[in-house]
């Protein structure tokens, strides 16, 4: 498969020199990853317009950086701290210059490290420099985020095997967990979801001691992560039984899911997209119990651009993977949330599922 670091490489330079910078420093460790592959858990890599990259780390990665960097960085090992090297590297940026850093990354402790180096080089705030050229996934991005989906989707199918009643909302969270271990994942993105009952209105829920019964709903809402990038997956079961208002709810939601995955397009503004499954929840009568945005992009992040909701006003780009998760939310009653991860490619949308979006009964 063909390396796409020197083109994503290329990309961040001529979006720099349109910014009007001339080199940048990058901090967010997914930034560092998607530029130069290596995945360990400090670095900082330094961006010149004309130099080669230099990818600062320690001596816990001297043996694995070396295999995940290839030629796309120069690697500096330091001994000590990573910022003892920053002004060394810089010697190669023209007195003067102006160097970008990433303001929504930077701790404060650090950006006070860069006062103490202002007196050669202009240091400049930007947001989103690296994150825009991240949104559009190419090929090889696109088939570790299917393999993601694939995963998760399969140990779905095995966890709600293994569901029945009396099992807590954190049993399950670790029967999944296992499966997905054990069918490949690298770690979970997020903290798993599961929520059952009155439960399943907190859309953010955390699994507790709460044990599954009878005749409510469990919101399962995790994902899988397949060398770094991630998938994002919703569903919502019945348990043991389903009565007809739990399965008017879950069919309202189940066609929001299924109008916005088959309508949503890249070129759309993020809030066109979140109106489609939004007008026909509000259509519905249940407009003020769905509260959160329609998605958000996932790769190398389970959060990441572009968004999908009523203040996004930037386009959705091509490329793009995200999320399509409508849901209703009714405080003491339970909740209902289906999502799915769409690839929104120039034909139009791919959704990156096979798990069924029906209401299943299980336990």
């Amino acid at each position: 498969m063909e390396d796409r670091r020197p083109h994503r490489l290329a990309a961040l330079r001529a979006s720099l020199a349109e910014s009007g910078f001339d080199a940048m420093l990058v901090t967010s460790l997914p930034n560092i990853r998607y530029l130069t592959g290596f995945s360990g858990s400090a670095g900082l890599l330094v961006v010149p317009a004309l130099e080669p990259p230099v990818l600062l780390t320690d001596f816990r990665y001297e043996a694995q950086v070396g295999d995940e960097v290839g030629d796309s960085a120069r690697v500096r090992i330091e001994t000590s701290s990573l910022w003892t090297g920053v002004r060394d590297v810089l010697a190669a940026i023209v007195d003067g210059q102006v160097v970008a850093y990433e303001s929504a990354h930077l701790l404060v402790v650090d950006h006070d490290r860069l006062a103490d180096l202002a007196g050669r080089w202009q240091w400049r705030g930007s947001v989103g420099i690296v994150e825009s050229l991240r949104e559009r996934k190419d090929a090889g991005e696109l088939t570790l985020i299917r393999e993601a989906v694939r995963i998760a989707e399969a140990a779905l199918d095995r966890t709600i095997r293994e569901v029945r009643l009396g099992l807590t909302e954190r049993q399950v969270a670790g029967i999944l967990e296992h499966h997905l271990r054990d069918l490949g994942s690298d770690a979970t993105p997020f903290e798993t979801i599961v929520a059952s009952g009155p439960r399943a209105a907190l859309p953010h829920a955390r699994a507790s001691t709460r044990r599954l019964e009878g005749g409510e709903f469990l919101l399962i809402d995790f994902g899988a992560s397949y060398s770094g990038y991630c998938s994002d997956i919703t569903r919502t079961f019945a348990l043991q039984s389903v009565n007809p208002e739990m399965q008017a709810i879950h069919d309202i939601v189940r066609e929001a899911t299924l109008s916005a995955s088959a309508g949503v397009r890249a070129g759309m503004r993020g809030r066109d997209a979140d109106a489609i499954a939004r007008g026909y929840i509000e259509g519905r009568g249940y407009g003020a119990l769905f509260g959160h945005s329609l998605g958000h992009g996932i790769g190398l992040e389970v959060h990441e651009g572009p968004r999908l909701a009523r203040t996004a006003e930037a386009p959705l780009p091509v490329g793009a993977v995200v999320t399509i998760e409508p849901g209703i939310y009714r405080p003491g009653w339970g909740g209902v949330r289906i999502e799915d991860d769409v690839h929104l490619t120039e034909e139009g949308p791919d959704v990156l599922r096979s798990f069924p979006r029906e209401l299943l009964v299980i336990a």
